[in-house]
C-alpha cells in the first residue's frame, strides 16, 4: 500500500526521495509528497495529488536538502487530495511526519488531547503529528514526545518517520505491524518500507521489529525496544539486482513478469530439487509430515494458490487440508485440531490479515508455521517457524502473476517431499525434474503465442460488461484466479464458477454475447465441463475453450501443451493472465496500476 522513504546525509536528497517513491509506485497510491531540509534554516514541503510525475512537476530547482522524507499515499482516511497527502505537519510547522498504517483510536485521541487544534487534513496521521507537537510544547523533548504519542496508539499499525525543524539532522523512526527498513551507507543512512526503493544507494539493511523506536543520523542508527532498551542487530544484504526491477524493453511490468514465469520454474527447480528429490530443511519436512491437518492461509491471489495447494497436499501427501481467507479466519473462532500446521502464502510477506492469523497460530494455538513468500526477511517470513522463498524475483505489477505460479510450484515440491516420506504412490511416481522442465517449456509455448490470445481478447473482451470463467476441480481453482486477474485490471465484472454450479443460478446471467471461458485440463471432468459449456452456448454465450493437448476437439480456440494434470494450473493460468493483460490494453487502462488497488496490503 503506501510507500515510505527517508534520507539522512545525501546532498541530493530530493532526487533520492523521488526516485525511491518511483520504485514504490507498484504498491498503488493516489498522491505523493516530500519534505526536505537544507540544514541552514531553509526547508521545502511539496505535495501533489495523482501520479509522481505531478509531484515532480511541482518540484523547483531550489527544493534541495541533505535530509528528507517522502511518501506515496493510498487513501484510508479522507479523499485523495493535496491536503490529505503526506508528509503531514503540526500547526506550528515544526514537525513533519509520514505514516503507513491505520491509527485505530485517532478520533478518541483527537477529542481527548487536541481540542482547538486546526487540522489541515481528514487523516488519522495528522492527529499523530499534532500530538507530538502538543507534548513538545508541554515541555517534553522530541524523543520523549514521540515515545509518549506512540504509547497512546491502541491496536494500531504504523510505520513512521518524523522530522523536527529544530533538529533537522535527525530522523525519528518507529514501526508496528507495517514494514520498515533502515538502509546503511557511508556517511549516510536511509529509511524505506521496501528495500527496492533504496537499492540504488545501498544493499545493506537493518530490519526493524514491532514496537521499536529508532533514531537515525547520517552516521549512526540507534534502535530501542518499547522498554527503552538499546538493541544491537546485524544488517543483512539484499541480493537483488536493481535492474531486475526495471521494465527493460517491456511496455508494462505485468507483461515482463508473465514472460518470466518459465525462468522462475527453472529457478525453483534448480534451488529445491536435487537428483529428482525435493530439498528443504529437514525440520520443516518433519513438521509437515507429522501434521494431521494443514491450514493454508492466504488473501486474493495467494488464497487461490492455496486452493490448488489443498488438492496437491491431499493427492500427493494424503494430508487433510483446509484453505482459509486470512481476513475472515483472523477473527473467527475455529476449532484447531491437535497436530495441525499452518502454511501462509504471501507474495510480499507483509499481508496484515495473514499476520493476524500467524500471531494467533503462534501464541494462541501454538502450532508449527510455515511462510511461503517472495520476500526474504519480510515480517511473515521472519515470524513464522519456517520460511521458504519463491525465487520469483521482484514482482512490481499490482496484479500478481509469477508469484502465483511460484507458490503453486513450491507447494508441488513440498507435498511431494511429504508424500514420499509417507510412501504415497502418486508422490513416488511423479518425475519432478521432467515435470518442471516440461512445465517451463509449456509455459514458454503459451507466452510465445501472445498474438492468438490478443486476437481472442479483441473479439470477446474489448467491450463486454461482464465475463465468466468456468471449470471443475483444479480448473475451477484456476478459473477463480483468471477471473480475478480480468476484473482487477480491466474492470470487467468477471467471475469464476464451478462449471456444475451454473445451472444452480448463475446461468440466469448469461445473455447473448456474454463471454464464457471454459478451462479443460483434467480428463475426469472434461466431458462434464463441455456439457456445461453447451448449456451457455445454447443461450447465446460467446464460448472460449482453453484445453490441453489430448483433450482437444475441433473448434477449441486455445490448445495448450500437456503436462501432468497436477501441473496444468501452472500452464492454463498463463492464458488467463494474458487475456486480462490484452483486455486491459484494449480498454485503455493502466495495466500495472489498476485503480483503488495496492500491491502489498499492510492494513487490515
Amino acid at each position: 500500500m503506501c510507500g515510505i522513504v527517508g534520507v539522512n546525509g545525501l546532498n541530493n536528497a530530493t532526487s533520492v526521495l523521488v526516485n525511491g517513491l518511483k520504485k514504490l509506485e507498484y504498491r498503488g497510491y493516489d498522491s505523493a509528497g516530500i519534505y526536505v531540509n537544507e540544514q541552514n534554516g531553509k526547508d521545502h514541503l511539496v505535495k501533489a495529488q495523482g501520479k509522481i510525475i505531478n509531484l515532480e512537476n511541482k518540484i523547483t530547482d531550489n527544493v534541495q536538502g541533505s535530509v528528507g522524507i517522502g511518501h506515496t499515499r493510498w487513501a484510508t482516511h479522507g479523499i485523495p487530495s493535496v491536503e490529505n497527502a503526506h508528509p503531514h505537519f503540526s500547526q506550528d510547522d515544526r514537525f513533519y511526519l509520514v505514516h503507513n498504517g491505520v491509527i485505530e483510536n485517532y478520533l478518541e485521541l483527537k477529542e481527548t488531547y487536541l481540542k482547538g487544534v486546526h487540522f489541515e487534513s481528514e487523516t488519522d496521521t495528522e492527529v499523530v503529528v499534532q500530538l507530538i507537537d502538543k507534548f513538545s510544547n508541554d515541555g517534553l523533548s522530541t524523543p520523549d514526545a514521540f515515545h509518549k504519542t506512540i504509547s497512546l496508539l491502541k491496536n494500531s499499525s504504523y510505520a513512521f518517520i518524523l522530522m523536527d525543524r529544530e533538529q533537522p539532522d535527525i530522523l525519528y523512526v518507529a514501526k508496528n505491524k507495517s514494514p520498515l527498513l533502515i538502509g546503511l551507507g557511508s556517511d549516510f543512512n536511509v529509511v524505506c518500507s521496501d528495500a527496492l526503493a533504496m537499492l540504488d544507494v545501498t544493499d545493506l539493511f537493518l530490519e526493524l521489529h514491532d514496537k521499536e523506536v529508532v533514531t537515525v543520523t547520517k552516521n549512526d542508527v540507534k534502535i530501542e525496544n518499547e522498554n527503552g532498551e538499546q538493541i544491537t542487530r546485524e544488517p543483512f544484504k539484499v541480493n537483488i539486482d536493481p535492474a531486475a526491477a526495471d521494465k527493460g524493453a517491456y511496455p508494462y511490468y505485468m507483461l515482463k513478469e508473465i514472460d518470466e514465469q518459465p525462468a522462475v520454474m527453472r529457478r525453483i527447480q534448480g534451488k529445491y530439487l536435487d537428483n529428482n528429490e525435493p530439498k528443504f530443511d529437514a525440520k520443516l519436512i518433519k513438521q509437515l509430515t507429522d501434521a494431521t491437518k494443514l491450514y493454508i492461509v492466504g488473501a486474493g491471489t495467494s488464497y487461490h494458490a492455496g486452493l490448488v495447494g489443498k488438492k496437491l497436499f491431499e493427492k500427493l501427501a494424503k494430508t487433510p487440508t483446509e484453505v482459509v481467507v486470512a481476513s475472515e479466519f483472523a477473527y473467527d473462532d475455529p476449532i484447531i485440531e491437535d497436530g495441525a500446521m499452518f502454511i501462509f502464502l504471501s507474495q510480499s510477506g507483509e499481508t496484515a490479515d495473514s499476520r493476524q492469523v500467524l500471531v494467533r497460530a503462534t501464541n494462541e494455538w501454538k502450532v508449527p508455521t510455515l511462510t511461503i513468500t517472495n520476500v526474504d526477511n519480510s515480517t511473515l517470513a521472519r515470524e513464522a517457524d519456517n520460511a521458504v522463498t519463491l525465487e520469483a524475483g521482484p514482482e512490481i505489477a499490482v496484479a500478481s502473476t509469477k508469484a502465483y505460479t511460484a507458490q503453486i510450484a513450491v507447494e508441488v515440491l513440498l507435498a511431494t517431499a511429504v508424500g514420499r516420506i509417507k510412501d504415497i504412490t502418486a508422490a513416488k511416481e511423479i518425475d519432478l525434474n521432467e515435470q518442471f522442465s516440461q512445465t517451463a517449456n509449456a509455459m514458454q509455448v503459451v507466452v510465445d503465442e501472445k498474438d492468438q490470445i490478443q486476437k481472442i481478447a479483441e473479439d470477446n473482451l474489448a467491450k463486454t460488461r461482464n465475463a465468466f470463467y468456468i471449470g471443475r476441480g483444479l480448473d475451477y481453482n484456476v478459473a477463480l484466479e483468471a477471473s480475478l486477474k480480468l476484473k482487477e485490471i480491466s474492470y470487467i465484472q468477471a467471475e469464476g464458477f464451478a462449471a456444475g454450479e451454473l445451472k444452480h443460478g448463475t446461468i440466469a446471467l448469461i445473455e447473448k454475447g456474454t463471454p464464457v471461458i471454459g478451462i479443460i485440463t483434467q480428463a475426469a471432468t472434461a466431458d462434464n465441463t463441455r456439457s456445461n459449456l453447451q448449456e451457455v452456448l445454447s443461450r447465446g454465450a460467446n464460448v472460449i475453450n482453453i484445453v490441453r493437448e489430448g483433450l482437444a476437439k475441433d473448434g477449441d480456440q486455445i490448445i495448450i501443451p500437456s503436462v501432468d494434470e497436477i501441473m496444468m494450473p501452472l500452464v492454463s493460468v498463463v492464458v488467463g493472465q494474458l487475456m486480462a493483460y490484452y483486455a486491459t490494453l484494449l480498454r485503455g487502462y493502466n495495466v500495472d496500476q489498476p485503480r483503488n488497488l495496492a500491491k502489498s496490503v499492510t492494513v487490515e
